[in-house]
């Protein structure tokens, strides 16, 4: 990434979290557990969120996950696998993936596999949510 790409897929806002943990139950893959919600379009306040159009993907690896070297490794590589895979969802749905330490040592095909196939199944449940 260019250091003046902006990463607007990212979920960073505490309150976003905290959102779609409410709004959303808790779903299995083999390799992780995630969340999502649709975005609403206007804010609390009622006015327009500015980038309402697009998905944004938030991790969560908690220290249960190893020391720090091993959590920023697992970060790193779900960060890849989500920003290969992004152009699967076209919704604007807020997404928490909470990966399983397995994924350390996961071969990244596999993992990257896995990544998409959670985004379709986003993308197909949130379609049908959004009609």
């Amino acid at each position: 990434m260019t250091p003046t790409a902006k990463p607007i897929f990212r979920l960073r806002k505490h309150a976003d979290y905290q959102r779609v943990y409410k709004g959303s139950r808790k779903q299995f893959a083999k390799q992780m557990s995630y969340f999502f919600t649709l975005r609403p379009l206007l804010g609390p306040d009622g006015t327009p969120l500015r980038d309402a159009s697009g998905p944004r993907v938030g991790l969560t690896v908690g220290k249960v996950m190893g020391k720090a070297v091993d959590r920023n490794r697992i970060k790193r590589r779900m960060r890849e696998a989500v920003r290969k895979n992004l152009a699967t969802l076209s919704t604007p749905v807020d997404v928490v993936l909470h990966p399983r330490r397995s994924v350390i040592d996961l071969d990244f095909a596999i993992l990257e596999r896995e990544v998409g196939a959670v985004f379709r199944a986003i993308q197909k449940a949130s379609s049908k949510s959004a009609n």
